[in-house]
Parts: C-alpha cells; sequence; structure tokens
C-alpha cells in the first residue's frame, strides 16, 4: 500500500514539472514572437523608405553619358582633329559566366593579340563590373557582320558603335595637337586630385600631350546620364530620365594647315625644328618637328613593339624639338647680346675695334679665344659684329658686361625660362648664372666661363621657341608676348554656335627704358646678315624681291683643341654642328618669324639660311598660298 501512495506522488510530482516547463516555453515563444512582430514592424514601417531606396537601386541603374569631344579647326576652318565611328568588341564581366572560356571562344572567330588581351585585363580591374570593356578596337564590317552571326552564343559580349578620335594629317601635326588615348592610372590619380573624376566616368579616352592635353577642361564637355530600370539579368526595360551631355567645344587653332604641311614636307624627315611666328601677336602659324609619328596609333592603344621602336629610335621622333629640343643658341644672340651692350653703356653705336682673329682675356696668359674666321675682321663696329658674325667683338662685350648683366638682360628676351606656350612639353633649357654653377657643378663662375656665353656657347642654352620668341621681342622694340597656338574656342548651345577669340595673356613685363635706336642697330645689323656685302647668309638671300632680316648660328656639338680644324667629311655625322637661324621679313614690315635648327646639318648661313628663304619666299610671294593679314 505503501509502494503504491509513493507512486503516486512521483506521477504527480512530474506532471506539476511538465507543467511549469510548458508554460515557461509558452512564454519564451511569446517573447519571440512579440520581437519577429516588432522587428517586421521596425522594418517595413520605420525603415521602409531605406528599404525601397535599396531595392529601387537593385532595379534601377543610373548610367552615364559620354561627351562628344570637341573638334580642332585651324585658322581657315580646316578639320585638324575629328571624331569618326568606330566598332569595338566589348565584354561585360557581370554578364559572362565564365569569363576565361567566352574569350577562348572569341579567339575562333577573331585574332586576339597578347597585348589586346593584356590591355583588356588591366582596364578591367578599374572598370565596375556591369560596365563594358573593350577587347577589341576598330572591327571591319566583315567583323562585325561575323559576330553578328554568333551573337547569341556569347551572352554579355556585344558590338558597340563609338565615337573615337581621328588626325587626318597624321604625323604632320602631331607635337602641336597631341592625342588622346585611354585612362591609365596616373591620369585617374590626377583626376582624383582635381576632383573632376565624375566627369569621366563614362570617358574613356583623355588628352595625353599637347593641344589635346592643354585644353582638355575645354574640349572634354561635360557627361550626361539615363536613369534606366533594368532587370535580373542587367538588361535595360525602359528609360525613366534622361540628361544629356554638353558637348566639348570646338577650338580654332593659328596654325595655318597648309604652311605646316609645307614646312614639314621641306624638313623632309631631317632632324630638326622649325617654328613660324606671327610678330604682332605671336601667333604660332606652324610649328614642326621631324621626325615625327602617327598619333593616331595610340589613339586605339599602340602595340609594345611599336611603342618600343619609337623609343629606340636614335632620331627621337617622340620628342618635340621644337619646345624640348635643347641647343646652344649659338651666334642666333649676337642681336639681342648688341641690345644689352649698348644700354648698359659698354660699347656705343660708334665703338670701333681691331679683330685679328683671336681675342685673350687682359691681362691673363690663358689661351686665346679664336674667332670662326681665322685671319680675323679687321675694324669692327657693331654693325659690322652682328653683319659678318665677329667673335672676338662679342667675347670682349661678354667679357665687359660680365656674366651678372648677360643673365638678367637675357632673362628679359626669355632665356632659361618658360616661354608661355599653350602646351606642356616645354623645356626652360639654361641661362647660366653663378648660383647655377655653384649648385649645379660645385664650383664658382670664372672669367673664363663667361667669354664663350657672349656668342651663346659654353653653358647656355635654348629652345627652338625660345630663339624665336626673343626675335619678336626684338621686332616689337622690348614687348614681350607668349606664342599662342589656340585662336579662339567655339561653344555650341541650344544650336547656337558662339566664338571667343583668345586674348593675349600679359605674362611678361616689357623690356623699358632702351632707346628705339638701339632696336634699330641690333636689326638693322640682321639686316646686313642677309642683304650685306659680306652678310655670312647673304648668298642664301640673293635676288630676294623684299628686304628681310636674319642671324644665323652653327652650334658646337664637341669642342676643339687650339689650332685643331673642323672637317665635316671626317667625324661622324652625329658630332656635327647644329645649324640655327632665326629672322623676319618684310624687313620694314615684319609679317612673319622664321626660327629653324637642323641636326648636325653643319654650318647656319649655308644651311639654315636657304631653308629659310624658302619659308618666306613660300609665305610672301607664292600666289597660292593665302596670307591673312593680322590685326594691328
Amino acid at each position: 500500500m505503501m509502494r503504491k501512495r509513493s507512486h503516486f506522488r512521483d506521477h504527480k510530482f512530474e506532471a506539476r514539472l511538465f507543467g511549469s516547463r510548458a508554460l515557461v516555453a509558452f512564454i519564451g515563444i511569446l517573447i519571440l514572437m512579440a520581437v519577429l512582430i516588432s522587428n517586421l514592424y521596425h522594418i517595413q514601417v520605420n525603415q521602409f523608405k531605406d528599404y525601397q531606396t535599396r531595392s529601387n537601386d537593385n532595379r534601377i541603374k543610373v548610367v552615364p553619358i559620354a561627351p562628344n569631344r570637341g573638334l580642332i579647326y585651324d585658322r581657315h576652318g580646316v578639320v585638324l582633329a575629328e571624331n569618326r565611328p568606330v566598332f569595338s568588341l566589348e565584354i561585360t564581366p557581370e554578364r559572362v559566366g565564365n569569363l576565361d572560356e567566352t574569350i577562348t571562344r572569341l579567339k575562333a572567330l577573331f585574332p586576339i593579340s597578347d597585348d589586346a588581351y593584356a590591355r583588356f585585363k588591366r582596364d578591367r580591374k578599374h572598370t565596375r563590373r556591369f560596365k563594358s570593356v573593350p577587347l577589341l578596337n576598330q572591327l571591319s564590317e566583315q567583323q562585325v557582320a561575323i559576330f553578328s552571326v554568333h551573337q547569341h552564343e556569347f551572352p554579355g559580349v556585344e558590338v558597340k558603335a563609338t565615337l573615337k578620335r581621328y588626325y587626318p594629317y597624321g604625323e604632320i601635326l602631331t607635337h602641336v595637337l597631341g592625342y588622346v588615348s585611354r585612362i591609365n592610372d596616373r591620369d585617374l590619380r590626377r583626376l582624383a586630385r582635381e576632383e573632376k573624376i565624375k566627369d569621366y566616368q563614362a570617358t574613356h579616352d583623355i588628352g595625353k600631350l599637347g593641344i589635346e592635353r592643354y585644353y582638355e577642361d575645354v574640349l572634354h564637355g561635360k557627361p550626361g546620364y539615363q536613369e534606366v530600370e533594368v532587370n535580373s539579368r542587367g538588361r535595360i526595360i525602359r528609360t525613366l530620365k534622361y540628361q544629356p551631355p554638353i558637348p566639348g567645344q570646338d577650338i580654332v587653332l593659328n596654325i595655318d594647315i597648309n604652311l605646316q604641311s609645307y614646312l614639314f614636307k621641306l624638313l623632309d624627315k631631317r632632324r630638326g625644328s622649325a617654328v613660324i611666328l606671327e610678330p604682332h601677336t605671336d601667333a604660332v602659324l606652324a610649328m614642326v618637328s621631324s621626325p615625327s609619328y602617327d598619333p593616331n596609333s595610340f589613339v586605339h592603344g599602340i602595340s609594345s613593339k611599336d611603342y618600343r621602336a619609337l623609343l629606340n629610335d636614335i632620331n627621337r621622333p617622340l620628342v618635340n624639338r621644337a619646345t624640348l629640343g635643347i641647343y646652344p643658341p649659338a651666334s642666333t644672340v649676337k642681336p639681342f647680346m648688341a641690345v644689352a651692350a649698348l644700354q648698359e653703356k659698354v660699347i656705343t653705336p660708334t665703338t670701333t675695334r681691331n679683330d685679328p682673329g683671336y681675342w685673350r682675356i687682359p691681362n691673363s696668359k690663358t689661351r686665346p679665344f679664336r674667332d670662326w674666321l681665322r685671319w680675323g675682321h679687321g675694324k669692327v663696329n657693331i654693325n659690322k659684329a652682328i653683319e659678318e658674325s665677329v667673335d672676338t667683338f662679342f667675347y670682349q662685350v661678354a667679357f665687359d658686361l660680365g656674366i651678372d648683366r648677360i643673365s638678367k638682360w637675357m632673362e628679359e628676351f626669355g632665356f632659361g625660362d618658360y616661354t608661355g606656350i599653350d602646351i606642356y612639353e616645354e623645356s626652360k633649357a639654361n641661362m647660366p648664372t653663378r648660383e647655377w654653377k655653384r649648385a649645379r657643378h660645385k664650383t664658382p663662375w670664372y672669367q673664363g666661363d663667361t667669354i664663350p656665353v657672349g656668342i651663346g656657347q659654353g653653358y647656355w642654352t635654348a629652345t627652338p621657341m625660345q630663339i624665336a620668341k626673343a626675335t619678336s621681342v626684338l621686332v616689337n622694340n622690348g614687348k614681350v608676348m607668349a606664342p599662342q597656338i589656340l585662336h579662339s574656342t567655339i561653344k555650341t548651345l541650344d544650336d547656337k554656335r558662339t566664338v571667343e577669340e583668345l586674348k593675349q595673356p600679359e605674362l611678361y613685363p616689357p623690356i623699358t627704358g632702351v632707346k628705339k635706336e638701339f632696336w634699330t642697330i641690333a636689326k638693322h645689323g640682321m639686316y646686313l646678315v642677309n642683304h650685306g656685302k659680306r652678310g655670312t647668309a647673304r648668298h642664301a638671300f640673293a635676288g630676294l624681291k623684299y628686304k628681310s632680316a636674319g642671324k644665323s648660328g652653327t652650334a658646337q656639338v664637341f669642342g676643339l683643341a687650339e689650332d685643331q680644324k673642323y672637317n665635316a667629311d671626317e667625324i661622324a655625322e652625329h658630332l656635327r654642328d647644329h645649324a640655327l637661324f632665326t629672322g623676319f621679313a618684310p624687313y620694314d614690315d615684319p609679317r612673319v618669324i622664321v626660327t629653324i635648327v637642323l641636326e648636325n646639318a653643319g654650318g647656319g648661313s649655308s644651311h639654315g639660311a636657304p631653308v629659310v628663304r624658302q619659308i618666306f619666299d613660300h609665305i610672301l610671294l607664292d600666289k597660292n598660298y593665302d596670307y591673312i593679314e593680322p590685326e594691328k
């Protein structure tokens, strides 16, 4: 009996325990349900707008639209840089299942080079997955037709038509226009620093050199966008909103393409450069660097092999010699030195000196500095010194002026500084000073260093553009202007074209205080160079139907020992002198300034002057040349 009662109590206890556990579980379920309902309310009511926006982002995409790049014209309205439609094969990685397999299958249809594949992989790293990446550019019509037949086999791959830059004059204008090419890591970093990266989300190309780079902000324009609804596969269902892009502005250059082409042909792929300025404005009518290269090969991505060939070319076609070529200015500086010497009163208009063919530093036993004419020029004044390019006269001038005054004056003419031309590819070259030599060579400046500077040699170097600018300063009696390639911009808005001419920026103060007589003496000396009885360039300008002025220069590439003779036929071509010439015409009313440098060509009078004569004749006498009279 006792055992039955005990068993009954055990069952009763277990029932109570089970009941309490069930109650706890029930309460727990109620709490969890309350939390769940609370969360659902918070998500569906309190955070409704936030999640609705996220949901819309999943099905609504904002697609940027690239603007059309502005065109580039010459001064006559001839198109120098245009946009042409091209077809490219592009892949959207987000829509491709197996990318490697897809490319392997595409190779069965098209030849895909290693360079093209490497470029695709590089571009893919910098492109969002839902944006397409070009694999092949410049597809032919036959290739487009072949892919159209097989397009259904390649989801995520499509042929796209885009506008690409094209330069119809190719290598003739490369160093003026530059080119556009694919945006790279360096460009992205620069755009990020300038907070412009949003403007390039739909743009693949950017200006790399020349005018294309300098006026990138003008030419590029502003992107537009469209809001589109897409399905789960990323295909556009409909367009919700469209904001058209603002095209880049067209620009008009001072360049005359006919003159540019004539000049390029005249140089005939010889190493050198030529600059033609309009004296009253310093407008750049032509600027040629030779040899050159075709910029169109860079627009679509030049192959590694072709690029290495350009880099390793001993003729350096990639270098713009007009603004980056560095040469001793040689005797082209003598008219500028004359102005400084007259103004500083180290000579007068009537100063006469005897030239025995050499000059020695006074009261010294150093070796003499030789004149180019071994037996000398006899009695010499400033006019004859320029006309016959008498070295000894300017050795004395340099000695009397000293390096401090020489560098100060020549810097005012623009040497040792950027000319202000509107391209970035430019060198300051070097106008030597005491401080420069101590910093560069860790030695003081000696008197012997000054003497060769007087004839544009020694430590003095310049670019052809600097020499042309200095010639303009002389022609304009001290007015200093920056050479200018851009003439005007054309803005099109609502089918209305607005032309805005560029005003010459006043970057440099004029050279003041110089007597007009001194400017005239220097220019008259240059007139005698071309027309005097003993002018160094008289043979090249014989029979001229107009008056001109000029100054030749012969820049030594290597030094000669005392009494050593120079024989161009017996030395290597790359060690021969450079031929320089700068001049203007007509003499009484200058309409054109020409500066030319021919590398390793020999003497400036015998090789540079004849080329300048041809340019003068072409501009002033050729009836087929359409010269535009400048505003004064």
